[in-house]
């Protein structure tokens, strides 16, 4: 994967690299030579509520089932490559090369997470880092946790984001990020339905 020959990674998703290179940075020099600060991390931490009228069971599986998953989550664009390993230790990539403006090369994408935590039928706990052009945008911790409730799941996610590298518009990296997870947990919904769980 692009993402990962630029960024080596912790069991949380945290650049390695990117964290000795602040330290060099910190030192002011290495090898006589100034070093540039890294630029600031910024962090976000969202917690979306969503209620679906499949129980609790169902939701999960729409995690766990790899032909389920794969109809709510897909990353814009052509999709390039896909792997989904849905346990600890596990995780899932992908790939695409996403077209964002006429007759300008393309963008490509790619998505690289870690299951840290999986309590069946319950709760999901994972990291992740998103890159944009085998640059790291951000990196994210998230909780995702079902509550049963008397017509189906109150599901609830969690995520703490540190972003990185910031976009051209900076201002819009967060809303843009608690938007998306709007839109994938419609998606989600969407799933179920076509699975019969709804």
């Amino acid at each position: 994967m692009p993402c990962e020959e630029k960024l080596a990674t912790n069991t949380v998703g945290i650049g390695i690299a990117d964290a000795a290179e602040a330290a060099e940075a910190a030192d002011g020099a290495t090898d006589g030579q100034a070093v540039s600060a890294a630029p600031g991390v910024r962090h976000d931490t969202f917690t979306v509520g969503f209620s679906l009228t499949a129980p609790p069971s169902a939701v999960f599986e729409a995690f766990a089932d790899t032909p389920v998953r794969r109809r709510w989550f897909k990353l814009p664009g052509r999709q390039v490559s896909y792997r989904h390993d849905f346990t600890v230790n596990g995780g899932e990539t992908a790939t695409s090369v996403f077209f964002t403006v006429p007759d300008a090369p393309p963008e490509r994408l790619a998505y690289q997470s870690r299951y840290l935590d999986i309590a069946s039928g319950s709760r999901i706990v994972y990291a992740y880092t998103s890159c944009v052009d085998d640059v790291p945008r951000w990196t994210s911790l998230v909780t995702v946790e079902l509550h049963p409730e008397a017509d189906g799941t109150h599901l609830r996610w969690t995520e703490q984001a540190a972003f990185l590298t910031p976009s051209a518009e900076p201002d819009h990296d967060f809303p843009h990020l608690r938007g998306a997870t709007r839109l994938r947990l419609n998606g989600l919904a969407v799933a179920l339905t076509a699975a019969g769980q709804i």
